[in-house]
């Protein structure tokens, strides 16, 4: 959680032309036998976290249920509505801009919040600032450096790259079982349709075996080096610079 005060805040925005907002997005689903039904969320933070340590952004507390709609079939899985989630992303983006924070960047640690990349277009067209967090170049760069073996396309769910991460973040939440638990299903064309548990039945599609805090460090490292772009782009000044 953010432990920044309002003084934190205006002191950040003193001299900057356009303040940005940093939102983790998360998910509250299953995440096979070993990760927390919370996973997305602490991965979504762990990025932005270390945005925040990179960069002078405002950083906002997680939104933690989301679009899980395809994960209904195991215990423990909450979702709400496309619709729902997209109203929350447009209040808390006019609720910035009320407050003099123009510019708002959502971290998204679920791949399934499908609405959030409509959100981003919608809100560009009507000319304000918005970006979404990271792009699957984003992810690609970083699994290249951070030396991660399985593809994107594999590493689906609770895999490589979420087990690294949290081993990094948060290690005390990783149960015993990821070294056993890689199971492939690289063909879901009608996952939309069926949903995850016709596809696995631990709730994994990946191979978690193969995660490290390592390499969760060097991924979560990558991300940030890449969020420059985005900073540059979305600041009036270009100003790039990290903090």
């Amino acid at each position: 959680m953010p432990t920044d005060t309002t003084e934190d805040v205006r002191t950040r925005g003193e001299g900057v032309s356009r303040q940005v907002a940093v939102l983790p997005v998360g998910s509250f689903e299953q995440h096979g036998p070993f990760l927390p039904l919370a996973t997305d969320t602490l991965v979504a933070c762990a990025v932005a976290r270390e945005i925040a340590a990179a960069y002078p952004v405002h950083l906002l507390p997680p939104v933690t249920i989301s679009c899980s709609h395809e994960h209904a079939a195991w215990a423990g899985t909450v979702s709400i509505s496309s619709v729902t989630l997209h109203s929350v992303i447009r209040d808390i983006a006019s609720s910035l801009r009320r407050s003099g924070v123009e510019t708002l960047v959502v971290v998204n640690g679920h791949g399934g919040n499908y609405v959030l990349g409509n959100v981003v277009q919608e809100s560009s067209a009507r000319g304000e600032r918005m970006a979404l967090f990271p792009a699957p170049e984003d992810w690609e760069a970083a699994r290249e450096r951070a030396g991660v073996v399985t593809s994107l396309l594999t590493d689906m769910h609770a895999g490589e790259i979420e087990t690294s991460i949290l081993l990094h973040a948060h290690p005390e939440f990783v149960r015993p079982g990821y070294e056993t638990s890689d199971f492939v299903a690289d063909d879901r064309r009608h996952l939309l349709t069926l949903g995850m548990s016709a596809y696995t039945d631990s709730g994994v599609i990946g191979r978690p075996s193969l995660g490290s805090a390592e390499k969760g460090k060097a991924l979560l490292a990558s991300l940030a080096d890449s969020f420059g772009t985005y900073f540059s782009l979305l600041t009036s000044d270009g100003d790039s610079t990290r903090g």
